[in-house]
């Protein structure tokens, strides 16, 4: 025979606990992007996409023009000259969400890809100086090639379990609270 002993008492303020925090999961969302930003943190460093494959090398043309300008170069995917993308991912958490990101312009460019020209081009004519005494038309694609997409943002499995297992242990904390 089994038998079981239940405290009510203890049944009931456990669940009123859980309930009431389940209106302001502030706490747990800050726990959740906290997470989110080290594993995407992580992912610039591995040079891949949430789901593991491995980001497009960067293009002779764009190692080229660092070359051009005197930037140090980084053969690696997504690091440029300033290193900002994969140093400023932040998130915001709220009583029930949490998202997570870069504020960056080109931010969303880097994830999706772009051909070259989608956002227009740079139109122009050049004033007189000294260099060039003759004004000359120029035109510059925005972008001037095509970025391949390279995904920084994203669940991957780990992230997932990662999730679950935070939400896991934020409930079981208020539980036993």
């Amino acid at each position: 025979m089994i038998a079981f002993d239940i405290n009510e008492r203890e049944v009931e303020a456990a669940l009123k606990r859980i309930g009431e925090a389940l209106t302001d999961m502030t706490p747990v969302m800050q726990d959740i992007g906290e997470l989110l930003v080290f594993s995407t943190k992580e992912r610039f460093v591995a040079g891949v996409s949430p789901d593991g494959e491995p980001w497009a090398p960067k293009s002779q043309t764009t190692l080229d023009a660092y070359a051009r300008r005197r930037d140090p170069e980084d053969p690696r995917p997504l690091f440029g000259p300033s290193r900002r993308l994969s140093s400023e991912i932040h998130y915001s958490a709220s009583a029930d969400s949490v998202e997570w990101g870069s504020s960056l312009i080109y931010a969303a460019v880097q994830q999706f890809g772009a051909e070259q020209g989608a956002f227009g081009a740079r139109m122009g004519r050049t004033q007189p100086s000294e260099k060039r005494p003759n004004p000359q038309d120029y035109f510059f694609p925005i972008p001037w090639g095509d970025i391949p997409a390279r995904p920084f943002l994203g669940l991957s499995e780990d992230d997932q379990a990662g999730i679950l297992d935070t939400v896991s242990e934020w409930i079981e904390r208020l539980a036993g609270a």
